[in-house]
């Protein structure tokens, strides 16, 4: 089992006229391979994909591994629901596409039980053969997976490899990685990709990797090899963009300042997200010129 790891980006689904631009998409992607980074991840929270419907949710991981086929460069595809039948579903068109792996965030609204958590992500799990990530990010799910459940889950079911940590806690993290040193810690909050690295993380699914994929892959391919010190430097010199992409809810400012640096033709989302309020585009306009933004 390949149990992927690096840096990885979670990408943005990119419309035009209301529909998925599969043709900047594609390009989004290309970008992506050419400055470094180990693995693309179309359709997590980022990707709108609460928005998208499940024809467009397949088309986006298609399309990511087409762009990605010929080159180093994996595919995580998001693959999580708050119904098991339907992500069980998406987890098995991404095995069939050619996914590397699924990404499955945890069930959002309905609020299971810890109980209900581990037999959702065993059921997952179970119906492929790719390495499948948790993905854990509370304050959008309003669920936590609990560090005792992560384990169970890890132990139980051989293609759990790891989890996504989005909690924001480093105590979290410290707990995980104490208690069960093989599981694969991703971070899941770019302010704090440097200290999780240097606690035994094994990489990151950034959203600043969109506008800025070679300062990540530099940053987290530096954690990886030991070099603390470079990996520290560039994490702080992020630390100005890294704060202006979540002053609105994810991915509102991160497009914006994809479409500021011209990455992207046009400014859409799916509804209910829209457009960042013009004071807090101001500040995204403000951060996005501090730093070269490669195309």
């Amino acid at each position: 089992m390949k149990k992927l790891k690096g840096a990885m980006t979670a990408l943005i689904t990119p419309f035009k006229n209301g529909r998925i631009d599969e043709a900047k998409y594609a390009e989004l992607i290309k970008r992506q391979i050419e400055n470094m980074i180990d693995v693309v991840v179309p359709v997590g929270t980022t990707g709108e994909s609460a928005t998208l419907t499940h024809e467009e949710h397949k088309r986006c991981i298609e399309i990511a591994v087409e762009v990605c086929k010929n080159s180093d460069t994996k595919v995580m595809a998001g693959a999580g629901s708050n119904s098991t039948a339907e992500a069980i579903d998406l987890a098995l068109f991404a095995q069939k596409a050619g996914a590397d792996a699924i990404l499955s965030v945890s069930p959002y609204y309905n609020k299971p039980s810890q109980e209900g958590l581990y037999r959702h992500y065993k059921a997952i799990a179970e119906s492929v053969d790719i390495p499948v990530l948790l993905y854990n990010v509370p304050g959008r799910t309003g669920v936590d997976i609990s560090p005792s459940t992560v384990f169970r889950l890890f132990d139980d079911v051989e293609n759990i490899y790891g989890i996504k940590e989005a909690t924001g806690s480093i105590e979290r993290c410290v707990e995980l990685l104490a208690k069960r040193p093989d599981l694969y810690l991703i971070s899941g909050d770019d302010a704090i990709n440097y200290p999780i690295v240097a606690n035994g993380g094994m990489g990151c699914i950034s959203v600043t990797a969109n506008l800025l994929p070679n300062k990540i892959s530099m940053l987290i391919h530096a954690g990886l090899a030991g070099q603390f010190d470079t990996a520290k430097m560039i994490n702080d010199e992020l630390f100005d963009i890294n704060r202006a992409l979540f002053i609105e809810s994810n991915p509102i400012p991160i497009k914006a300042a994809m479409y500021v640096a011209g990455l992207l033709d046009t400014l859409e989302y799916r509804l209910p997200l829209v457009e960042p309020s013009a004071e807090n585009m101001k500040k995204i306009e403000e951060a996005v010129k501090k730093y070269e933004v490669v195309r």
